[in-house]
């Protein structure tokens, strides 16, 4: 029996953002079940809704724990979404009342965004998830207003990055190449930039180390390594 209640529920939602190299992706979770028109399968966002005694960034870092296993995320709250027409598309409404078990009227929820390495040795994702890296141009119509909060958070690291970069490195792996770098700045700003003019940049930021390493095995000619010194960042801009 489902309970009733006069009051929003709060979630939280979670836009994980992930580098390839090449193309930004994001995580989706499958959603499958049955509604007047049949059985349908579609994608959302991961989130849940919060614990009774629970803050919402534990939420957030709850599921963001659960799905991939790692503790130290990077992590930001970016927007909250709160439209009474979030939760009227029948569809949505019957998933997350059998979902969560409890009759929803309305449900606000919180926006958080992740940046992740891809690269990173992530645990299998629990039995209760079909997770996917999907990329991000490829993602079609996902579940209740899901692609209006990517959006939004796209939008946000946009303008976060311009001002404080230090979220773009958590994308980029541990050592990187200057065209990582850029390729990485082009897919997050969606356009292309200026070679000789990002290199200007690039080798002028104090807090990107170069190492005395290169690619192997490349058909091109071997890039140098760099690392992002968050030592040395904090120093100057914290």
């Amino acid at each position: 029996m489902l309970e009733s209640s006069l009051y929003p529920h709060v979630s939280v939602d979670c836009v994980v953002f992930g580098f390839t190299g090449e193309r930004l992706n994001i995580l989706l979770i499958s959603r499958n079940g049955t509604s007047e028109d049949g059985f349908y399968s579609d994608m959302k966002l991961p989130g849940s809704v919060i614990y009774e005694n629970e803050d919402l960034d534990d939420a957030a870092y709850r599921v963001l724990h659960e799905l991939t296993g790692i503790k130290n995320i990077y992590l930001q709250q970016f927007h909250s979404f709160g439209s009474p027409s979030r939760t009227q598309n029948p569809r949505d409404k019957v998933w997350l009342e059998n979902a969560i078990h409890i009759k929803i009227g309305r449900i606000v929820t919180v926006g958080y965004v992740a940046l992740i390495k891809i690269g990173q040795k992530l645990q299998a994702f629990s039995d209760r998830y079909e997770a996917h890296w999907c990329d991000i141009n490829d993602i079609g119509t996902l579940a209740f207003d899901h692609n209006i909060v990517v959006e939004k958070a796209l939008h946000y690291v946009r303008l976060k990055s311009a001002e404080d970069p230090i979220g773009l490195y958590e994308l980029l792996p541990k050592r990187f190449t200057e065209a990582e770098s850029r390729i990485l700045h082009e897919v997050i700003y969606g356009k292309k930039v200026d070679i000789r003019n990002f290199h200007k940049k690039f080798i002028s930021l104090p807090y990107i180390v170069s190492l005395d390493e290169k690619q192997q095995n490349v058909a091109h000619r071997a890039a140098r390594y760099y690392r992002f010194d968050k030592i040395i960042y904090n120093q100057i801009y914290r």
